[in-house]
């Protein structure tokens, strides 16, 4: 009877139940923050790169400018200034043309400018690199925006 009492209590089944629930707590709240870090640098890689379109559609732009602008507006936007300035950021500029209306009749010159951006995440990717033994958990997740404009 009295080991049955004993069998029946409560103590230390809170510390068992938080050992077990907050690594996984913790993994969804650095998931959350990681992933809007994510988002926010998605969103700087877009807008750089209608910066450089909006650049590059005036009637004297050179590649260079358009370049400074998208890599000007990448560090303002607070990515990281020694990934922005190596070779890892792949900007280009290629000129095109557009269809102005549906039938594809009427066709204008147009600017097509494409930013690429390397970006890691801080905690998941070393995480995934101890779970996956695939060399490609480790890499940095490529951010490609294009924007094309009309050119003036």
């Amino acid at each position: 009877m009295r080991w049955l009492q004993r069998a029946r209590r409560q103590d230390g089944a809170a510390l068992v139940e938080t050992a077990f629930v907050l690594p996984i707590m913790l993994l969804v709240c650095i998931g959350i923050l990681e992933f809007g870090r994510a988002y926010q640098s998605w969103q700087v890689v877009t807008n750089a790169s209608r910066e450089g379109a909006r650049v590059a559609v005036l009637p004297d732009y050179t590649d260079a400018s358009v370049r400074a602008r998208v890599k000007t507006y990448l560090k303002n936007g607070g990515l990281s200034a020694a990934v922005v300035d190596s070779t890892a950021t792949d900007i280009q500029i290629t000129n095109t043309t557009i269809n102005v209306n549906e039938t594809g009749t009427v066709t204008a010159p147009a600017t097509r400018v494409q930013v690429h951006y390397p970006f890691e995440f801080m905690v998941l990717q070393p995480i995934a690199q101890l779970i996956v033994s695939d060399s490609k958990a480790g890499e940095a997740f490529d951010m490609v925006a294009t924007t094309i404009m009309r050119n003036e």
